[in-house]
């Protein structure tokens, strides 16, 4: 098969011919018909996150078509179409994952991080960690669901019911969220690089009420924010904009370091919290939701062996919703 990978953290990703692989007990044999580009491909590629499997097929939007299937499984056969997300593997025996909980287990293995994701023609993934994908979408259409949509959504639960919610960082997570809290009849507040006036724009025709900078306040306070960019410094911005009683979710799963601030600005039962990966209930309720509303996914499509033009595209803020690679 043929795959772009990853040797060292900071070096272009390199196009290679690879054994295909061979799904062992509880795993699947995936042909990728898409894999979108995320944020976490962009930390993973920098070095942000350490100790990554190199060397490594980065990747973990995934959809393909079963292939061949291992022994033990009998979820899906030949033929069914699957996506594949960031949380690739857990024990499914330590605490949190006996509690549903198995984002957090300790043991948790990561696609396109430990274990080889989709920025190549085949893929290996465990069953388990695999969902149905529904027919309303196209590959290159569901792709983005599976991580964008999927830990946005997780971060949008936990936003509680807030009825005006701001979304600092317009990107891919948010594009899908949007659609997702207007179709809840909640007003969405976007928030985007100073002087974006496309982002912003877009924010709109998304169904969002209000589009302006991150750096300023919105016209009325929020009930609670949700920080899809990789910016510390947006917490505190964030915690003064929402209302006493409002919660601020950090959905990224790095941020770059996070200023001090005052207290008054906690004051009054304002909380923090963030957002670990995705469980797979996660999967199965927006994967039902997302075509009810119906979530739309704007996408940016690339040959494979165009994944470090994607990677940058990402980086330098040329994306409106997402990139996504096909084979």
């Amino acid at each position: 098969m043929k795959a772009m990978v990853l040797h060292s953290p900071g070096s272009n990703l390199v196009k290679e011919d690879l054994p295909d692989p061979e799904p062992g007990s509880g795993q699947l044999l995936l042909d990728v018909g898409a894999c979108a580009v995320c944020r976490t491909d962009l930390h993973v590629y920098d070095g942000d996150l350490t100790n990554p499997n190199l060397p490594l097929v980065l990747g973990h939007e995934i959809v393909g078509r079963v292939v061949a299937v291992g022994e033990d499984v009998k979820r899906f056969s030949k033929g069914d179409r699957v996506g594949v997300p960031w949380l690739g593997w857990t024990c499914g025996e330590c605490g949190y994952c006996s509690t549903g909980r198995e984002n957090l287990c300790d043991s948790a293995k990561f696609t396109g991080y430990h274990l080889n994701g989709g920025f190549a023609e085949k893929a290996i993934s465990d069953a388990r960690y695999s969902f149905p994908i529904p027919d309303f979408y196209t590959d290159i259409e569901a792709a983005p669901l599976l991580c964008a949509g999927l830990i946005g959504y997780r971060s949008l639960v936990a936003a509680g019911d807030a009825a005006r919610l701001g979304l600092y960082g317009f990107g891919a997570a948010a594009h899908i969220i949007a659609q997702v809290a207007c179709y809840q009849r909640r007003r969405v507040f976007a928030f985007t690089k100073e002087g974006d006036s496309t982002a912003q724009q877009f924010a709109r025709d998304l169904g969002a009420e209000w589009s302006g900078s991150s750096a300023e306040q919105p016209p009325e306070e929020l009930d609670a924010a949700i920080i899809f960019a990789p910016v510390g410094a947006l917490l505190p911005t964030a915690l003064k904009a929402v209302a006493p009683g409002g919660k601020v979710v950090c959905a990224g799963i790095h941020m770059s370091e996070i200023p001090a601030f005052p207290y008054d600005i906690l004051w009054m039962e304002r909380s923090v919290c963030s957002v670990a990966n995705l469980t797979r209930k996660d999967g199965e309720d927006f994967l039902e939701i997302a075509p009810k509303v119906p979530v739309k996914t704007h996408i940016e499509r690339y040959d494979l062996e165009k994944a470090n033009e994607a990677l940058s595209d990402l980086r330098n803020g040329n994306l409106n919703g997402a990139a996504v690679l096909v084979p």
